[in-house]
C-alpha cells in the first residue's frame, strides 16, 4: 500500500538522513520491531532500554511511509471530543486516554533533550476554534468537561480569538497550554542512529512474508528468503495492518497537507499555536521551524493511491479557501504539497496489545491525529506487555473492544 504520494515536505527538507542493509543472514532476537517509522523507532527504543536483544525490519527505507507525511503536531486532544469520548467508554477510560497523550507530550520532550536531538521540537499552545455558529455550543460543553477533568484550558470569545491570533470569522474557541510541534522524521532517525550503537540491529528494503507459530517463538521469513527466529514480534506497521488482520478494524482515510513559502512575519501570531477548528473534516495548521506554514486537512475516505493523488490540486484550494476565510488579507504561497493515508477508528483511540490470530506478538498502531503521542504509551504498554505486567488503558486499546 502507497501511505503518502508526490513529496513530503519532511522528506526533502531532511534528505536521506542514514541507509542500512537489507537482511542478507538468518538471524535471531528477543524482539522483532516490523515498522521502521517513528512508532517502530520509540518501542525499538524501550525494548533496548528494557535488556533485549532487539531486531527491526522495514520493507521501505526507513521513515518513507507515513512518518514523512505526518504534519508532526503534538496535541492531547483526541480526534473524538472527550465529552463524546466518555459517552462512548465512560470517564476513566475517555480522561485516561486524554491525559496518556498530554503525558506524551512531556516524555517526548524529555526524551528528545536526552538524546540531544535537534529534531526542532517546542511547546505551543493549541487553539481549537469554532468556524461555525452552530458549534458553539458543543465546543463550549468540551471546553467544561475539559476543565474539569484538570486540563489547563481558557475560553476565548470570537473577538479575543481575533485579537491574540489574528482570525477573523471566527465563533470563539479552547485555548489549552499543553502541545508542541517536532519534525517526527528526523527525530525517528535519531532514535535509530542512537540505538544500533546500543546494539540494535537495523534492516531496511527486508518484507515480512511469512511467519510461523511455535511454542515460545516465532520465525519470520523475509522476501529474500532468510529467516528470523525471534521470542516476540512488535507490529508497528500502522495502517497496513489493514492488509495483515482480518476483520474490519480501522477506516482508511486520505489526507492532505500543504507547506507556504518562508515567511516568518506573517505567522508571528501562531509561532507558538498549534490550530485546529470544529468543520469535519477538520483544518489544522502549524508553522514550522524554518518559518513556513504548514495546513492540513480535506480528509475523505481512501480507496487507492492513484485517485487519492489526483486530488491534490482540488484539495489544496479547498484547503485555502478555509484560510481565506479565517485570513482574508493573506495570501499564501504553496511551496509543498502532498497526500498521506491515516488510518481513523470509531472512538479515535489506538489498537495496543494482543491479537487473538497472532501468537508471541502484540500490535502497537496509532491512529487519527494523535499517531505519534499514542506511540509513546504504545512503547510503554509494550513494556508492560513484555514483563508480563496490565497497564490501565489496555482494555480501551483493545482489539474486539
Amino acid at each position: 500500500m502507497d501511505l503518502k504520494s508526490n513529496e513530503p515536505f519532511w522528506l526533502l527538507k531532511n534528505g536521506l538522513i542514514e541507509s542500512y542493509p537489507s537482511l542478507k543472514s538468518d538471524e535471531e532476537c528477543d524482539v522483532l520491531v516490523i515498522g521502521g517509522g517513528i512508532t517502530g523507532s520509540l518501542v525499538a527504543h524501550q525494548m533496548l532500554i528494557d535488556g533485549y536483544k532487539t531486531m527491526l525490519i522495514d520493507k521501505r527505507e526507513l521513515c518513507n511511509g507515513s512518518t514523512s507525511a505526518t504534519t508532526s503536531m503534538l496535541q492531547y486532544e483526541i480526534d473524538v471530543p472527550l465529552f463524546e469520548l466518555i459517552e462512548k467508554i465512560g470517564e476513566k477510560g475517555a480522561v485516561e486516554s486524554y491525559k496518556a497523550c498530554s503525558d506524551s507530550i512531556d516524555k517526548i520532550e524529555k526524551l528528545s533533550k536526552e538524546i540531544k536531538s535537534n529534531s526542532g521540537f517546542k511547546r505551543k499552545k493549541s487553539l481549537y476554534f469554532a468556524s461555525k455558529k452552530k458549534d458553539v455550543d458543543w465546543l463550549k460543553k468540551e471546553f467544561k468537561v475539559r476543565k474539569s477533568a484538570g486540563f489547563d484550558v481558557k475560553w476565548l470569545e470570537s473577538d479575543e480569538v481575533l485579537k491574540q491570533f489574528g482570525f477573523e470569522n471566527t465563533y470563539g474557541g479552547i485555548v489549552s497550554k499543553q502541545g508542541a510541534s517536532i519534525d517526527a522524521f528526523k527525530f525517528a532517525h535519531e532514535l535509530f542512529k542512537l540505538n544500533v550503537k546500543e546494539g540494535l540491529k537495523i534492516f531496511d528494503k527486508t518484507e515480512m512474508t511469512k511467519v510461523e507459530y511455535f511454542k515460545g517463538f516465532n520465525l519470520v521469513t523475509v522476501k529474500s528468503g532468510f529467516k528470523i527466529k525471534t521470542k516476540k514480534i512488535i507490529y508497528c506497521i500502522g495502517y497496513e495492518s489493514k492488509n495483515l488482520i482480518k476483520e474490519h478494524f480501522v477506516n482508511l482515510k486520505s489526507t492532505y497537507a500543504i507547506v507556504s513559502e518562508i515567511d516568518r512575519d506573517k505567522f508571528k501570531n501562531i509561532t507558538n499555536t498549534l490550530v485546529w477548528n470544529t468543520d469535519d473534516p477538520y483544518i489544522y495548521m502549524r508553522t514550522t521551524d524554518d518559518g513556513r506554514m504548514l495546513i492540513g486537512g480535506g480528509d475523505e475516505d481512501f480507496y487507492d493511491a492513484e485517485k487519492r493523488d489526483q486530488l491534490l490540486h482540488k484539495k489544496e484550494k479547498e484547503i485555502l479557501k478555509v484560510l481565506k476565510k479565517i485570513k482574508p488579507d493573506y495570501h499564501f504561497y504553496t511551496d509543498f504539497v502532498w497526500a498521506g493515508t491515516f488510518g481513523e477508528t470509531k472512538d479515535g483511540l489506538p489498537y495496543i496489545g494482543e491479537h487473538q490470530d497472532f501468537k508471541n506478538s502484540y500490535f502497537v498502531l496509532g491512529f487519527g491525529g494523535n499517531g505519534i503521542t499514542f506511540s509513546v504509551t504504545g512503547m510503554e504498554m509494550a513494556s508492560a506487555f513484555m514483563k508480563g505486567k496490565k497497564h490501565v488503558l489496555s482494555r480501551y486499546f483493545k482489539f474486539g473492544r
